[in-house]
């Protein structure tokens, strides 16, 4: 008698078949062991210390230092005296410049709804309500905008980003510190658990709306409003990772702007820039833009990751080059995350097709992954 078995799909052969199949069997981009779970959860600490200051300030300049087109003092919170300036000055304070990086960076490539939204006739009516009572009274800045009249809706444009790249980061600063807290009371042991928690809290968010409204004397102006439908997974956390993992820009010094050096596809969808591809070697230059972030998380990490540092043979020397290694290996995990939730089918799935489906979107994720700082986070070791 002659038996069968149920066909099993038997995927072709790729570059990183090994990490497909981690996946598939429940586990993450970076491999899991103990080494990696302190550097992750206690990076992500620090990460969302510095996050938390990040979007307070974001949304601090988006409401408060609305069409101010001199905004000295935008980094302060509105909170000034004369202390604040000296540590300012000494650069005894959080580095915002990044935040504003890697808002200009998601302005630059856009992506989604929120994109789309600002090109639409609704939101330039919304805009030029706005301008016009903030400029009542204004007669040089009228004059302006009448001669320039593109110049104030394109700062409007750049303040939408500012609030929404906050709202963001609030979600992501909370959501990592909780990890943490997680981390302290024995609940997270493993990176499968890193990934779970941050997946856990990105679906708990997607539907989270995405609004805009600014005060303008004793009336609010509604920029983007609940109706334009926007939300945080699909129109600020997709638009993020496709901009600041993925694409962002390169780092001046290490690659010339001058397009007859062909060193800069003039594709922006093949930038390959992004914190996932970044070499973390140049980290602590004058002109690199992560070196900003590194310096604010060195302030905040905690005593078990920094004692860690501290043995690697260069010590206190390139700490900012291992606080990005281990940074971009938590970017790893929220990838991870961000890869299982859109998912076209469970990833456990037994109907072929939906496994052929989920291979093919794998290969397509790996392809884009392959020529990141991915392959050299295999190892454990530090």
């Amino acid at each position: 008698m002659n038996m069968t078995t149920a066909p099993k799909f038997s995927p072709p052969s790729h570059p990183l078949t090994e990490i497909i199949q981690r996946l598939q069997a429940g586990g993450a981009l970076l491999p899991d062991s103990p080494e990696n779970v302190i550097e992750v959860v206690g990076i992500l600490k620090s990460y969302g210390v510095v996050l938390d200051a990040y979007w307070r300030n974001l949304t601090y300049i988006s409401e408060h230092q609305f069409l101010e087109l001199f905004p000295f003092f935008k980094y302060f919170n509105g909170d000034v005296s004369f202390n604040k300036l000296l540590k300012h000055w000494g650069h005894d304070r959080l580095n915002y410049e990044f935040a504003e990086y890697c808002m200009k960076a998601m302005m630059y490539h856009g992506g989604g709804k929120l994109d789309a939204y600002l090109d639409t006739p609704e939101f330039d009516e919304r805009a030029q309500q706005a301008i016009a009572a903030k400029l009542k009274g204004k007669f040089l800045m009228q004059g302006l905008a009448n001669t320039f009249s593109g110049f104030l809706p394109e700062q409007i444009r750049q303040s939408a980003y500012y609030s929404a790249l906050g709202q963001f980061w609030k979600v992501m600063s909370a959501m990592f510190l909780s990890l943490s807290d997680r981390y302290d009371q024995g609940e997270i042991k493993t990176i499968p658990d890193v990934v779970a928690h941050i997946l856990a809290a990105l679906v708990k968010a997607a539907n989270q709306p995405i609004t805009y409204t600014v005060k303008i004397g004793d009336q609010n102006y509604d920029i983007i409003p609940k109706s334009a439908g926007l939300t945080f997974l699909m129109d600020t956390a997709v638009p993020y990772i496709e901009a600041v993992f993925f694409r962002s820009f390169p780092f001046m010094g290490t690659t010339s702007y001058n397009a007859q050096a062909c060193q800069i596809s003039p594709d922006p969808g093949r930038f390959n820039y992004g914190a996932l591809y970044a070499d973390p070697l140049p980290i602590g230059g004058a002109g690199i833009p992560p070196t900003l972030l590194m310096q604010d998380m060195r302030h905040y990490l905690p005593d078990y990751l920094h004692q860690i540092y501290q043995r690697s043979p260069r010590g206190e020397e390139n700490v900012r080059v291992l606080i990005c290694v281990s940074f971009q290996k938590s970017m790893f995990c929220v990838m991870t995350a961000a890869i299982l939730g859109l998912m076209p089918y469970a990833i456990d799935t037994n109907d072929l097709d939906q496994q052929r489906a989920n291979q093919v979107y794998l290969e397509a994720w790996m392809d884009r992954l392959v020529d990141s700082q991915l392959p050299n986070m295999q190892v454990c070791d530090m």
